[in-house]
């Protein structure tokens, strides 16, 4: 008896330091990756090279220490015909705001033809932020327009969303109705043909479900949709099988990703992302208080009050705007209010 239990002990012993083995590769093969994405100054695609713009160079953005709302500047572009030496219009921009606190997260895409106030720049379409002053201008601009602070960004092209969405096997999403749009001018490469109804999509079927905007609602219902993709993605990194393959993930999406994410700051996020919950998805500027606009002859969007938009950005992260729906629902209800008999 004494020999089984040695035996045992010994195998107890080899699956302990296997386990230990095993996790600090994977920690090493982790951190690796997430090192990966974060790009020296010197070879960021994301420098300006415009020989008109008036615009100096910014200090970095502030620093998160951990405790405080962290908020996170996405910005997808469509960097086909352009150089290397050119910087595309953001064809998506959303904001990701987390409370460590609370444990939510809340995500809002900003319409691209908002016009905003760009520092050093002037009033311009939102989607150009990027282009004229590179991604800490962009940041500050979008941190002055809500009234949060942004401490970092994140940027991918089209390529970078497919390399993500087919490295993960896909992404299940509901399809509203039938979505068909052909372009010649870019050789049919980024058609458009989908099918309402239920489905796995992969990362071509997703790019077309997120630039669907060929319709009445147009850019409204492109900007719901991007919101809604993105929150399946995020549910389903948070699945075990995610987990372990997430550094395979991110050396998928390396070369197409620029942000001023740090690993560490990277694995304290995914490690607070395990416990988020994700909340209700939100429109910049609401629709109260968008005004449709012309400036030199272009159809834009303004906001009718700038004040008013700080304060909505700041109740809807409250839950405020929840709690006033909830609270007009209720009186609406004709069996939520008691009559005398």
């Amino acid at each position: 008896m004494k020999w089984i239990r040695k035996k045992w002990k010994m195998i107890l012993l080899s699956l302990v330091l296997l386990l230990v083995i095993g996790t600090g590769s994977y920690a090493w093969w982790l951190y690796d990756s997430l090192n990966n994405l974060s790009k020296p100054p010197e070879t960021t695609k994301l420098t300006p090279h415009n020989p008109d713009s008036t615009h100096r160079e910014e200090p970095p953005p502030p620093k998160w220490e951990g405790q405080e709302r962290v908020n996170i500047l996405l910005l997808g572009a469509d960097a086909r015909g352009f150089s290397e030496n050119e910087i595309p219009r953001t064809d998506s921009i959303m904001l990701a705001s987390i409370d460590p606190l609370t444990k939510t997260a809340h995500l809002m895409s900003i319409m691209r033809d908002t016009i905003v106030d760009i520092p050093d720049e002037g009033q311009h379409r939102a989607n150009t932020a990027l282009q004229k002053g590179g991604p800490n201008l962009a940041m500050k601009t979008f941190s002055e327009w809500t009234g949060l602070d942004i401490q970092y960004y994140m940027y991918t092209d089209f390529r970078g969303f497919i390399a993500l969405i087919d490295a993960m096997g896909g992404v299940e999403i509901d399809v509203e109705k039938d979505m068909t749009y052909t372009s010649k001018a870019d050789n049919h490469e980024y058609d458009i043909h989908l099918k309402k109804g239920l489905q796995v999509l992969d990362g071509d079927k997703a790019l077309q479900y997120v630039r669907f905007r060929y319709d009445a609602l147009s850019d409204f219902a492109r900007t719901e949709r991007q919101r809604k993709l993105l929150g399946a993605v995020a549910d389903k990194m948070k699945t075990a099988w995610s987990l372990i393959q997430l550094p395979h993930l991110i050396n998928k999406m390396a070369p197409y990703i620029e942000t001023n994410l740090t690993p560490e700051d990277m694995i304290k996020l995914g490690m607070l992302g395990l416990d988020v919950k994700i909340g209700k998805s939100q429109q910049l500027p609401p629709n109260d208080l968008l005004q449709e606009m012309r400036v030199n002859n272009e159809a834009v969007l303004g906001v009718s009050d700038k004040d008013a938009l700080r304060s909505f950005v700041k109740d809807y992260l409250e839950g405020k705007q929840d709690q006033a729906e909830e609270t007009t629902n209720d009186s609406q209800d004709p069996q939520s209010s008691s009559s005398t008999p």
